[in-house]
């Protein structure tokens, strides 16, 4: 079985901050969000407050003001399932596994579009961008890891952020992806 992180790994770019503009675009009321985002940021990035989790709950409050998400989505991935990096496209096996921090609900459409079985990311409702547990994210994407598949081996593991680490420690082989560019997991970078 191989795992893969999802954003900036097998899809170029970040697939919430695209959907967030792509939603931004089609319902301009969105805008009335930013700053309670802003703050957010601020808070978790600049000053070091709150958690990753914290800070992206309140980035999705804006999913409180779209009336049918399923639809959304699927508009947003009928666009952009074509920024599927066609290495992942050249390799994929259904019994793949992705990885990610990014809500489950917005991952699901593209990794059933894909022939993918195995989907492991951040639980967030999609009616109200709040979250069942914490951001699927570092040691939580092990844990999670373990909870779906018990000791199942990773064969390959693919990232394209060191913060994966504790996915890569625990894969046979494991793999840093920079755009287009594969190379071997460096463990002496973390």
């Amino acid at each position: 079985m191989n795992a893969y992180d999802f954003d900036n790994t097998v899809f170029y770019g970040d697939s919430t901050a695209k959907f967030y503009f792509f939603e931004l675009k089609r319902h301009p009321k969105l805008f009335l969000k930013t700053p309670s985002l802003l703050g957010a940021f601020t808070k978790y990035y600049i000053f070091k407050k709150g958690s990753k989790t914290d800070f992206k709950q309140t980035m999705y409050r804006f999913l409180t003001c779209i009336n049918d998400i399923d639809g959304e989505v699927k508009a947003f991935w009928n666009i952009n399932i074509d920024n599927i990096k066609p290495f992942y496209l050249e390799q994929k096996k259904t019994d793949d596994v992705i990885i990610s921090a990014s809500p489950e609900f917005l991952l699901s459409p593209v990794c059933n579009k894909l022939g993918l079985e195995n989907l492991i990311a951040s639980r967030v409702d999609k009616k109200t961008g709040k979250y069942d547990g914490i951001n699927c994210h570092g040691k939580e994407k092990v844990r999670r890891f373990y909870e779906e598949f018990g000791e199942t081996d990773v064969e390959e593991f693919y990232s394209d952020s060191y913060s994966d680490t504790p996915m890569a420690e625990i894969a046979n082989k494991a793999f840093m992806v920079k755009k287009d560019e594969i190379t071997p997991w460096d463990f002496e970078k973390k």
